[in-house]
């Protein structure tokens, strides 16, 4: 199970607003406790989306974390790809970005795979035409990008929002792409619990 601390949170620079509303729910940090872990989950629940992926970068253990959050942001880019796919066809790069930052993830591909799949996503996000298509790459390059793989899922998830959200009536379609990332990242966060 992913958890942080309020320490954590803190000295990772956390939003004031935020945390402040979080160690509410927890009963205030000093009853709760600053070293105290509490789960990703309750983040997402509490506080919304947004700060459980930016919690990511908080979570122990490092390994699980990482490769939670490269999976959640392959998924992301994974369903804005046809919108890339309907503009260009015959371009393979944003799909095979996924497919290596996915086995990355599973410590299936090396760093040098995954830095060459992040190039041709790229390169294929600046030949994109199309605002969709173009955002659609982007989310395959930043599933794959970064050591950092709390940021890839967090821009991941913010491109996969845009580009759904481009594609049909933006409002509508932003929260429902954010209400299914939402969802999708508590399924990930409670299957690795049952998985271990």
């Amino acid at each position: 199970m992913l958890t942080l601390t309020f320490k954590a949170a803190r000295e990772a620079g956390a939003c004031r607003g935020n945390y402040r509303k979080f160690a509410e729910f927890k009963g205030g940090i000093k009853n709760w406790g600053a070293n105290r872990p509490f789960p990703l989950t309750e983040v997402l629940e509490v506080n919304g989306l947004n700060d459980a992926l930016w919690g990511l970068r908080c979570c122990e253990p490092k390994v699980e974390r990482d490769k939670i959050a490269r999976l959640f942001a392959c998924d992301c880019a994974e369903r804005v790809l046809p919108l890339f796919e309907k503009e260009e066809p015959n371009d393979k790069r944003p799909r095979q970005t996924i497919e290596v930052a996915r086995k990355y993830a599973r410590s299936e591909a090396t760093q040098e795979e995954l830095d060459t799949a992040w190039d041709a996503a790229r390169v294929a996000a600046w030949t994109a035409d199309g605002a969709a298509a173009e955002d659609a790459a982007r989310a395959a390059a930043w599933a794959a990008a970064w050591d950092a793989a709390w940021a890839a899922a967090w821009d991941a998830a913010g491109a996969a929002a845009k580009a759904a959200a481009g594609a049909a009536a933006w409002a509508a379609a932003w929260d429902a792409e954010r209400e299914w990332q939402k969802q999708h990242l508590l399924i990930q966060l409670v299957d690795e619990v049952t998985s271990h």
